[in-house]
């Protein structure tokens, strides 16, 4: 017998994610984190819409927009002069946009969340090291009294970007780290910029820039998150031990707040004065990532799996996934109904991610966000991580001939939905578990008694397929006349549902707990659907 199911490192965002997804799926776990009391920095500021979508199913969503403002666009100034404006926008089938919170705040809201789901973060506990063998993981906690062995059936490593897990995994974290360092500090400050926009100023010389201010803005006042280039007086030297990473929050000396005021006053595009200094610090930025997200029964996610420039807010998002993503797929080994691949597929369907992001976040910091060929909207959908796609995943079902979205793209959400007894239209993603796998039949034409019963039969074998882990609906199209069925139906009044997703009649997709589709038909075949569902359950 294990102490526990799985051991968290890391009591940050991503740890806490990780925390919450498997408690809320009823797993034992234990969550520690060597720092004595959390951060009160705003390491991590900007919340991008599929962050929010995640949000939302973790229970969280209202909290987080209590607590944020939203980020607007962004305005870019060189040598003084406005050279560009971008709007953040997105189509309006999405349903959040861009927040800015600081980090502190979305870790509250998140620790908050996790007692409720009666698990107490072990602070002052750091994990120390651990062996691993075909069942179990063991591993040695250091705490305050000592150290303590722990077996678990998984560990996920969510300690950093210095990260323990990843270093006694053995696993690599090639890559290097930019020359420049810089600081950041969370002040106000009174202007004429447009609020909710952030403000990105260059001073350059033949085209290369040789100083930077960069304002995010924070909920408040007139309260931005100031980033800059650090003066000799608080710069120090790359750390030059092997192996060392440089990245983070560094150096003995904090900026002041006439540090700041000294950018404010050859940078900003007017005259402005920064005050009310709620903390800053000296950072340093590397651009890494791990050869593997994970071996055997112990698994990395967020800083410890990959770390990047902070550009376009990328970095604790992906995080959040990450752990978001393997979450689901611990849950069920846990309880014995992952099929053999299960967890591997974390590394599979997220590491390609992470490398993406890291490549771009580079050239972005380099050369400001690439738009490409993309168009805004397409540009504005990356951002904002809309764009993640599974599709060469080994869990989600084949592409079929005609599809409008294939399997592993995002489902999307569709408004104008009803059902008996409830008197408002709703959207899809509220109708989604969060826990389990949904899937929904779509039927555009009258179904008999007899083909009910079919269908009937039809869920009774996908369901068993899935160890009861599968929600089934079925949505009608307006008119159609549906009788009596043991499955619940859902009515597509404004025909939103079969635009967004290309539905026929009888087509069926099946959406994850995290949201991406797993499969998709234009035509229900049981047997096909059981395939699918064999590469996620045993």
């Amino acid at each position: 017998m294990v102490d526990t199911d799985v051991l968290i490192a890391g009591a940050g965002p991503i740890g806490l994610t990780a925390a919450i997804e498997l408690r809320r799926r009823g797993v034992r776990c234990r969550i520690v984190d060597p720092l004595l009391e959390p951060p009160q920095y705003a390491k991590a500021v900007g919340v991008q819409p599929r962050t929010l979508e995640i949000f939302e199913g973790m229970g969280v969503l209202r909290q987080v927009l209590d607590a944020s403002t939203e980020m607007r666009g962004q305005v870019v100034y060189v040598n003084g002069t406005e050279v560009s404006r971008i709007d953040l926008s997105l189509p309006t089938d999405v349903p959040f946009r861009f927040a800015s919170i600081p980090q502190y705040d979305t870790e509250r809201i998140l620790r908050e969340r996790l007692a409720t789901l009666d698990l107490p973060i072990e602070r002052g506990v750091s994990l120390s090291r651990f062996d691993q063998d075909d069942d179990e993981v063991t591993a040695v906690l250091a705490g305050p009294d000592g150290e303590e062995i722990v077996t678990a059936q998984y560990l996920v490593g969510c300690d950093g970007a210095h990260s323990i897990t990843r270093k006694t995994l053995g696993l690599t974290f090639e890559g290097a780290a930019f020359d420049e360092q810089y600081m950041l500090g969370d002040v106000e400050v009174d202007w004429a910029q447009p609020p909710g926009y952030g403000v990105r100023v260059m001073h350059q010389t033949e085209g290369t820039t040789d100083d930077l201010l960069v304002c995010i803005p924070l909920p408040g006042r007139g309260r931005y998150r100031m980033s800059m280039l650090v003066p000799e007086e608080l710069a120090s030297a790359k750390p030059s031990a092997p192996g060392a990473i440089a990245h983070g929050f560094e150096g003995d000396r904090k900026p002041e707040l006439s540090h700041i005021q000294a950018v404010i006053d050859r940078l900003s595009p007017e005259p402005a004065t920064a005050r009310n200094l709620r903390w800053s610090s000296v950072f340093r930025i590397s651009h890494r990532i791990v050869d593997s997200y994970g071996r055997g029964r112990v698994f990395v996610a967020g800083d410890a799996a990959h770390i990047h420039p902070p550009t376009g807010a990328q970095g604790m998002n992906t995080g959040v996934q990450d752990a978001h993503n393997l979450a689901w797929k611990l849950a069920l080994a846990v309880d014995g109904k992952a099929a053999a691949g299960l967890t591997a597929s974390y590394d599979a369907e997220r590491r390609p991610i992470g490398e993406e992001v890291v490549g771009r976040t580079v050239r972005s910091a380099r050369e400001g966000i690439e738009t490409g060929s993309s168009s805004p909207e397409q540009l504005m959908l990356r951002e904002a991580q809309l764009l993640i796609d599974y599709s060469d995943s080994p869990i989600v079902g084949s592409a079929t001939e005609g599809a409008l979205l294939k399997p592993g793209v995002r489902a999307p959400d569709a408004t104008g939905l009803s059902r008996d007894i409830v008197t408002d239209p709703f959207r899809l993603f509220s109708l989604l578990d969060r826990l389990r796998h949904t899937a929904i039949i779509y039927l555009s034409e009258a179904v008999d008694s007899a083909e009910l019963v079919d269908l009937e039969s039809a869920v009774s074998v996908l369901q068993t397929a899935a160890h009861g882990e599968l929600d089934v609906y079925l949505v009608a199209a307006a008119t159609p006349a549906i009788g009596a069925t043991t499955l619940p139906i859902i009515h597509d009044d404004s025909g939103s549902f079969a635009k967004t997703y290309g539905a026929e009649d009888h087509s069926i997709f099946v959406i994850r707990p995290d949201g991406y589709l797993g499969y998709s038909s234009k035509r229900l075949d049981t047997g096909n659907v059981v395939e699918f569902l064999t590469k996620t359950f045993r």
